[in-house]
């Protein structure tokens, strides 16, 4: 499609495998990414630039004249990045900042999902001088709610309660500590759902969607759901339980469509990649949330799968040129697996050298997040996620040994992995 030079925003694990892919089906062009990490300096170059400064990725974009812009990370979009690039006539893979509110304000998702007839949980939203109106819908609810922290908490300002006591902790934590910031001046409480969750991508052009292989990410940090959230330790694509291309179409028409054109009404056309989170629950499928960009490590499991080349999609979609459909997907599945550095998802130990990666099968893909290299080349952990593992198989079992064997060949001092990526998952609540 006439693109020679792209620029990828963001520097994890989402951002290498973006780069890959592209290359993967146009070696030629020309990849910069900013500011990228020691896995994507081995395939593009790397350019150090803040991904929230919105005017300076545009005039990186400008200064190098790359045909076409990908925001990786929803701190980007949230900042206007796609603005920027579009006041200059870049063309840019990802949505405006007013369009992004979908994701950087739960409170606006919520109001979407209910005007545009998307299920949803039942919810509450306010500020600290609505705390009595929202401790009442908590007691309405007997305790069991997830209360959220409305903008970007970096995947932590989710908590799931089991009682009173802990949703008004989190009432306190966001109003009193402001442990959140501005992003916690505002909550939604909403109520707890049981069932199996489930991801699926839509790729849009402000009015055509073009939906991916769904897929299904492992939020908590240890195995069997347990411990605090992280930003995912590891992910399948497709779950098993929704695999068919009849589960795609019904959630593109329930969900996808009536989103993207909900935000075209409001005159917002969303741009990018929109990440529907659902509940699988006895009682049909509700949205969890919307995401305004591609997941992390969603993408790392669901782009080895894409069987058509990803640049001309992305391309059509700046363009307002995309196929509305299903991306074609090759037969099979994809299980990656997170490898974290010591501390994470807390205070994260850096430095740790990495060894063993150069043994992984040629046909494994290890995508760097939390890396960096010495001027001799020593690989070392420098992030919480430092890289994901990622195995396609014919099923998700045999992905899952294949990556799990191939991610015991690395090692570094205090890595975290989960060991029950891929196993079969029975209905619970939200991870």
């Amino acid at each position: 499609m006439g693109v020679g030079r792209v620029l990828i925003v963001g520097s994890g694990g989402r951002e290498h495998a973006l780069a890959w892919a592209c290359l993967r089906d146009a070696p030629d062009v020309a990849i910069i990414v900013a500011p990228g990490n020691s896995g994507t300096a081995d395939i593009a170059e790397n350019v150090a630039v803040n991904v929230t400064d919105a005017a300076a990725v545009a005039r990186l974009a400008a200064e190098r004249t790359v045909d076409l812009v990908i925001i990786g990370p929803d701190a980007a979009a949230a900042a206007g990045v796609a603005d920027a690039c579009n006041a200059r006539d870049i063309p840019v893979f990802g949505p405006t900042a007013a369009a992004a509110r979908i994701e950087s304000s739960k409170t606006f998702a919520k109001q979407v999902m209910d005007a545009a007839g998307i299920p949803t949980a039942r919810w509450a939203a306010g500020e600290a001088t609505d705390r009595q109106r929202l401790s009442a819908f908590i007691a309405d609810l007997g305790g069991l709610c997830v209360v959220k922290a409305d903008g970007l908490a970096l995947g932590k300002g989710v908590v799931v309660c089991a009682g009173v006591e802990e949703a008004e902790r989190m009432l306190d934590d966001c109003f009193g500590e402001v442990r959140f910031g501005d992003a916690g001046r505002q909550v939604v409480v909403e109520e707890l759902l049981s069932g199996v969750e489930v991801s699926v991508f839509g790729l849009s052009d402000g009015r055509n969607v073009r939906t991916l292989v769904p897929a299904r990410d492992y939020k908590r940090i240890f195995d069997g759901d347990r411990g605090a959230n992280t930003g995912g330790m590891g992910a399948i694509a497709p779950p098993p339980d929704a695999a068919s291309n009849g589960f795609v179409e019904e959630m593109t028409r329930a969900v996808l469509d009536p989103c993207i054109a909900a935000l075209r009404e409001q005159g917002h056309p969303f741009v990018g990649c929109l990440y529907a989170g659902l509940m699988l629950t006895t009682d049909g499928v509700r949205v969890l949330e919307f995401n305004a960009r591609f997941g992390d490590p969603e993408t790392q499991v669901v782009l080895p799968l894409l069987d058509e080349p990803l640049l001309d999609v992305l391309t059509a979609c700046a363009r307002g040129e995309v196929a509305a459909g299903i991306a074609p997907a090759v037969h099979g599945a994809a299980v990656g697996v997170v490898a974290a550095a010591a501390g994470y998802p807390g205070d994260v130990r850096r430095g740790d050298v990495i060894t063993g990666i150069e043994s992984l099968d040629d046909d494994v893909f290890c995508f760097h997040a939390g890396t960096a290299r010495d001027p001799d080349g020593t690989l070392r952990t420098a992030g919480g996620r430092v890289l994901c593992v990622t195995a396609i198989a014919p099923d998700v079992q045999a992905a899952r040994a294949r990556a799990y064997g191939n991610l015991a060949r690395v090692h570094f001092d205090g890595m975290q992995a989960r060991t029950d990526i891929g196993r079969p998952v029975t209905a619970g609540v939200p991870s």
